[in-house]
């Protein structure tokens, strides 16, 4: 098992490095802030939700994205 947890840990690294190489479409950054948002503006509308739209917007600057 030894040589397989260390076969893992060897793989994660060159998956970052893909991942980084590969730009993020803003689409599918901040998953979690996005879901919650958009829950938000169609259940309540958008002027009830702005702590969960200032939310999502500084998670997708914080990914360097210029919002």
């Amino acid at each position: 098992m030894s040589s397989l947890s260390a076969a893992s840990v060897e793989a994660s690294p060159a998956i970052e490095e893909a991942e980084q190489k590969k730009p993020l479409k803003p689409c599918c950054a901040c998953p979690d802030t996005k879901k919650a948002r958009d829950a938000c503006i169609i259940e309540k509308g958008e002027e009830s939700c702005t702590g969960l739209i200032e939310a999502h917007k500084e998670c997708m600057r914080a990914l360097g994205f210029k919002i």
